[in-house]
């Protein structure tokens, strides 16, 4: 018997209950594995992809007669990678497929079984399934069972989100499995990221969109120049519709504004001067925004502000130069894969005894020299001086830096952890510390009467 996956709606906030189980969003291909005579892997559009992932054969002997549904993954960096098991179906060549499966190995996590024995089980409980899909697949090199909780959504999603992952799927412990339906008794609640891009373009629209546009057409500034990072066709109102056609009136222009060859015949550019905020889910290998969706215009912000730096990984040039990694221990700065909400205070023993707060943003650590230490009470404040990025790899560093060179002395972790932030602009951040020592609302405020790198930074009330 084939199945078609059950699907879930979007979900408005993280919550929790004691009638649902939550477990981890993870960003791969759903597959339906039948696991009897043969193996089959079978993708949510009925695409065979058991040859594509021959890692997978494994299953036949983890476990038999069973129907299993879950995602195949291929981790990268701590964090699972959409274009890297996007590229593993694509391949279609034998030593193609060979040599991704060395480089790109994939997992299989399983979160339910919707046969076993020939019965199937779609019409039990959710809890049932669970229990009867522990029972009968063992974990193997590349197969592992979904772990989850129950009740405690909130603090499940944070913990995923702190990771880097996506976020976290809610299921009702009495649902049945209703094969090829989206369903309420399943919600996703996904991590939403935001940037803030030029809109450089519109595209023709069509249909009940004839009157006004089909997408916008965005772009980031990486330097002087205009980046073309995709365009946006979801999230409009048939009034948000018409007044952004009206807003765009006053920059339409004949000039291309950026570099953009998948653009279609007919769109219309637009000078910079309109900036919106959109949602997205991650950055593609290139350069574009994956999920994108239109939330809403920024008018308090400048189309100079949209950087490429806000979804891209900042070079560490400034790190590099000021080191000789032949005589420091100190990490070198290589651009590590970023690791997700990552926080470490380093006490630093250099000339001038410091403290030094890093924040993970843009794949680098955000780094601010504190003089005293950061504050531990609601309503001190500390003077924080702005230092270059540092690499992801910093936040273990501990070690002595060699006299003569940048920053010598000894450098010991002070507290470390995960952090969430807030609001993160050019002005103000404010941040939510996990840390061993320090814990609760942070916020670093621009001081710039004291020097342009300088900030302050309070501890806020809980």
């Amino acid at each position: 018997m084939s199945y078609r996956p059950m699907l879930a709606e979007p979900a408005d906030a993280p919550f929790g209950g004691a009638g649902w189980l939550f477990e981890v969003k993870w960003d791969g291909i759903r597959a339906i594995a039948h696991v009897g005579e043969t193996l089959s892997i079978m993708t949510r559009n009925d695409n065979d992809v058991t040859h594509k992932f021959p890692e997978l054969n494994e299953l036949s002997k983890l476990t038999s007669k069973v129907v299993l549904d879950g995602e195949i993954i291929v981790m990268k960096g701590g964090r699972p990678d959409f274009q890297a098991v996007a590229k593993r179906v694509q391949a279609s060549k034998l030593g193609d497929i060979e040599r991704e499966a060395r480089e790109s190995p994939c997992t299989y996590v399983v979160f339910d079984i919707l046969e076993k024995d020939g019965e199937p089980l779609t019409g039990r409980p959710l809890s049932e399934r669970k229990a009867i899909l522990r029972e009968s697949l063992r974990d193997g090199e590349h197969v592992v069972v979904s772990s989850y909780v129950v009740g405690e959504g909130e603090a499940y999603y944070e913990a995923a989100v702190a990771r880097g992952l996506e976020g976290v799927v809610a299921k009702r412990l009495d649902s049945p499995y209703r094969a090829g339906e989206r369903s309420r008794e399943w919600l996703k609640v996904k991590r939403v990221r935001t940037v803030d891009c030029v809109v450089v373009g519109y595209t023709r629209g069509t249909g009940n969109r004839a009157d006004t546009f089909g997408a916008l057409l965005l772009g980031l500034y990486d330097g002087d120049k205009l980046t073309f990072v995709g365009r946006v066709g979801t999230g409009f109102t048939d009034k948000s519709l018409r007044e952004l056609l009206a807003a765009f009136r006053p920059y339409e222009t004949a000039e291309q504004q950026a570099e953009a060859p998948d653009v279609p015949a007919g769109s219309t550019w637009l000078r910079p001067g309109v900036v919106a905020e959109v949602g997205y889910q991650n950055l593609t290998d290139d350069d574009r925004l994956r999920a994108p969706r239109f939330l809403r215009l920024r008018t308090d912000k400048a189309p100079r502000d949209c950087t490429i730096a806000q979804v891209r990984p900042v070079t560490l040039e400034e790190y590099n130069a000021k080191r000789n990694f032949s005589k420091s221990p100190e990490p070198v700065g290589e651009g590590t894969k970023p690791k997700g909400g990552s926080y470490v205070v380093q006490e630093h023993h250099a000339r001038h005894l410091h403290w030094d707060l890093r924040l993970e943003r843009d794949g680098v650590l955000k780094s601010w020299a504190v003089p005293k230490g950061p504050p531990e009470k609601p309503g001190e404040r500390r003077l924080a001086v702005a230092v270059e990025d540092h690499p992801l790899d910093y936040g273990g560093f501990e070690g002595t830096i060699p006299e003569g060179e940048y920053g010598a002395g000894t450098v010991k972790i002070w507290d470390r952890g995960t952090y969430e932030a807030g609001e993160w602009g050019e002005e103000k951040i404010e941040f939510t510390v996990h840390g061993e020592r320090l814990s609760g609302p942070y916020e670093l405020v621009r001081f710039r009467k004291a020097g342009e790198k300088n900030w302050l930074l309070f501890k806020k009330r809980e």
